[in-house]
């Protein structure tokens, strides 16, 4: 079945493995993009999100390193838009010459994407996103009352400045995505989760320090642009129940009151597959005609031909 509209959440696998260096990344979005270039062949419409984690905290490294009078550091909303404007060129570029392999004549382009959370969402006061270097308790006191940061102690390996991580509610640049997908490009957006921006009274636009979960972003991305198919990539080809357990089972077909009962039993382990589980369920509530499937960027292939992986849809 083609021409249909697919958003493709990428996993941090896709881009970063042990080495940080922008040649390794490059590399590893060369491989990626001949995975996700199968879609296009198969005459689909795509949308691709990425993450940015590393990246950005690799960022943030560096220009606390550098951090002067002379050249102060960046706020966390620049360093999003700027970890979004390079991953954006190493995918759209390993995906232009992938396109070129194959004899397919697309053009891609990646959208700087600014993504409206709520400036009344509870997040902003339970803050509860590490990022950034680890501090000794004391250095982490010193650095709090300096930038007012808050710093919360992580698993025992010292503290870390927290930042909220709101919901997205609305995503800015919506109709210039859908404009470049209509007429058949290749769109990368709302990477890292997007920048995150607040509404003013008067209606402008402000970034706020924040970062918004990959997954969600890309699901409300999905159901804007009334997506077919919402693929959320990750390590592996399905979800699995009583994982690493000798009663394992993948899960290949199921809705969405078989996950919430899963969900129940504490089956997906926090900030990692959980999200992902519940960003499938609330694409498939938004847009019931749709379909969820979480699977592996190596698995796409069997995705094509035989529909392989966890399909999720509403009933």
């Amino acid at each position: 079945m083609a021409n249909r509209k697919i958003v493709v959440a990428l996993g941090g696998n896709a881009i970063l493995s042990s080495d940080p260096s922008a040649k390794a990344q490059q590399e590893a979005l060369v491989e990626t993009a001949k995975h996700l270039v199968k879609l296009i062949k198969n005459g689909d419409d795509l949308i691709i999100t990425h993450g940015n984690g590393p990246q950005v905290g690799n960022l943030l490294l560096q220009h606390l390193a550098a951090d002067s009078e002379k050249n102060p550091a960046f706020p966390l909303d620049s360093l999003v838009a700027m970890t979004e404007g390079s991953i954006g060129f190493w995918l759209q570029n390993a995906l232009q010459n992938a396109l070129l392999d194959e004899g397919i004549y697309k053009n891609v382009a990646s959208v700087v994407t600014q993504v409206v959370v709520d400036r009344n969402d509870p997040a902003f006061v339970n803050l509860s996103k590490p990022i950034g270097p680890f501090y000794s308790e004391e250095e982490a006191k010193a650095e709090a009352e300096k930038s007012g940061a808050t710093f919360k102690e992580d698993a025992g390996r010292g503290w870390r400045k927290v930042v909220a991580s709101p919901k997205p509610v609305d995503i800015k640049e919506i109709d210039t995505i859908r404009t470049l997908l209509n007429d058949g490009q290749v769109v990368v957006a709302a990477g890292g989760g997007g920048i995150p921006v607040i509404k003013e009274d008067n209606g402008h636009l402000s970034g706020v320090e924040a970062v918004i979960d990959k997954d969600f972003a890309s699901q409300r991305l999905a159901e804007l642009v009334e997506a077919d198919l919402f693929i959320v990539l990750t390590g592996v080809d399905y979800v699995f129940v009583n994982y690493n357990k000798p009663d394992q089972e993948k899960l290949e077909h199921v809705n969405v009151a078989q996950l919430e009962e899963y969900i129940k039993q504490n089956q997906f382990a926090p900030g990692s597959m959980l999200p992902k589980v519940e960003a499938a369920i609330a694409f498939v509530n938004g847009r019931p005609e749709g379909k969820a499937v979480i699977t592996s960027l190596e698995n796409l292939g069997a995705l094509i031909e035989s529909e392989s992986g966890t399909i999720i849809q509403k009933d």
